[in-house]
């Protein structure tokens, strides 16, 4: 099958993802075999592209926002029918046995394994998931439309919940790329007053487009105190800017797995009043659900660009630079 693989992480003009054509992969007992019809390129595989996340597994397939058919069912799986569609997320397998997933907290199980970085993912004709943690896909969404929803829309929706935005509150977003556009839909559609703070005008616009009350660059002070705040750019210089823009007992949620460093922070500036710092990891299966259904009510719009699979580095170039309109999503040639 047609795939590609990180070969040796580092900056894409030294081409650290190659094509390779792989064998069909087997499901294991309570594994599910996937045709894959459409996988979201996001930041997290940038990040384990160039380095910036450790290596986990040699030459693995990146991928985790996966919408596709299930074409075999391993040995014990009866959750899914053949040619049922489902989608793939970022948690791939937590251990059920811990404080962290008896408690409903399994984003934080020391055991956990990620689709796309300890497993391959779905940068791929084909793609296997253990059965327990995938997603049924709702039926408004094109195949196109609901990858970015199975990461993208998951830790939005997290990160919105970590910020602690009270009702009608002022909430601030950071970023506006996959994952930020799908979290102000959510948060206008609560009835909350959205700013957004982001580079890059095709950004801009798609943010007013969705509602937002106001829209500036990333360094900008919004025009009001922020009762909230969420940073989608993976740049730890607006840690600061954000904490700033708070209102007294306000809350920043850091949603990115990475972080360029954060300068030293001013107590009586930046956190003084009572305003916290959260981050955000991974998410729960019950979060999957959650927001997949609530995507669903609120027939929220997705943006995307398709692309083919065969162009997988230079979506990925593309999102780096910032030229991505919405989420880029891969699109193999049988899907097409």
């Amino acid at each position: 099958m047609q795939a590609w693989v990180v070969d040796e992480p580092g900056p894409l003009r030294r081409h650290p993802l190659v094509r390779a054509e792989l064998s069909l992969p087997e499901p294991g007992p309570g594994d599910v075999l996937i045709r894959v019809r459409a996988c979201g390129v996001c930041r997290t595989d940038l990040h384990l592209v160039t380095g910036d996340l450790p290596r986990h597994r040699h030459r693995v397939v990146p991928g985790h926002e996966v919408v596709g058919e299930v074409a075999l069912l391993g040995e014990g799986a009866h959750r899914f029918a053949l040619g049922d569609r489902v989608g793939v997320a970022w948690l791939r397998t937590t251990c059920g046995a811990c404080r962290w997933c008896r408690s409903g907290r399994e984003n934080l199980c020391a055991a956990s394994r990620y689709t796309g970085w300890d497993a391959d993912g779905g940068y791929a004709e084909w793609t296997v998931v253990p059965e327990a943690y995938a997603y049924r896909v709702p039926a408004s969404f094109s195949d196109v439309d609901a990858a970015p929803l199975l990461c993208a829309g998951i830790i939005g929706y997290r990160s919105l919940r970590r910020a602690q935005l009270p009702p009608g509150g002022r909430l601030g977003i950071y970023g506006f790329g996959a994952s930020a556009h799908l979290t102000a839909q959510v948060a206008v559609a609560q009835g909350a007053e959205v700013h957004v703070l982001t580079r890059g005008e095709g950004a801009r616009a798609l943010a007013a487009e969705l509602g937002a009350a106001s829209v500036g660059g990333p360094y900008d002070a919004p025009p009001v105190p922020l009762d909230a705040a969420i940073l989608f750019a993976p740049v730890g210089e607006l840690v600061p800017v954000a904490l700033e823009a708070l209102a007294s007992g306000g809350t920043l949620a850091l949603a990115g797995i990475h972080l360029t460093d954060i300068p030293a922070l001013d107590y009586q500036r930046h956190l003084f009043g009572e305003r916290s710092v959260r981050s955000v990891t991974s998410n729960t299966r019950q979060d999957g659900v959650e927001f997949l259904l609530l995507a669903e009510r609120l027939r929220l719009r997705v943006t995307t660009t398709p692309v083919p699979l065969g162009e997988a580095d230079r979506a990925l170039m593309d999102l780096e630079a910032g030229r991505v309109h919405g989420a880029a999503v891969l699109v193999p040639d049988h899907s097409r």
